[in-house]
């Protein structure tokens, strides 16, 4: 059974989909949404974790999961000049996040530290 990851937020949906499977690969499920529409798949179990770019990390990455999820689930994992860390991510993983928002200049980075432990936890 794989992980299902929707791709929302505002900035750059394609690259960090790429990503996802990049650092996922068959044990990954990805399918990419308006961040209303990925919110309301993670709400309703239709998707597992929502992961979600913007500029800033936590506005529009997260704004509607916070929203429709609530912000228990949610974690911003970097913001500008503050790239994510392995204890960052780690730790929003230990607590139940399902929702992840990061800047698009730090994708690749946070894509990997969440897939790695999402997939490990």
């Amino acid at each position: 059974m794989s992980v299902k990851i929707v791709i929302g937020g505002q900035v750059e949906k394609k690259e960090i989909e790429a990503l996802v499977k990049q650092y996922g690969g068959d044990a990954v499920e990805t399918f990419v949404k308006s961040d209303l529409e990925a919110a309301v798949a993670l709400k309703t179990g239709q998707a597992d974790y929502y992961l979600g770019a913007c500029h800033t990390g936590g506005g529009g990455a997260l704004a509607m999961a916070i929203a429709v999820a609530g912000k228990a689930q949610c974690e911003t994992v970097s913001m500008p000049g503050h790239p994510p860390t392995p204890e960052k991510v780690n730790a929003a993983v230990a607590k139940g996040a399902k929702a992840f928002g990061f800047t698009g200049d730090h994708k690749e980075q946070a894509v990997q530290l969440i897939m790695n432990a999402l997939l490990h936890k």
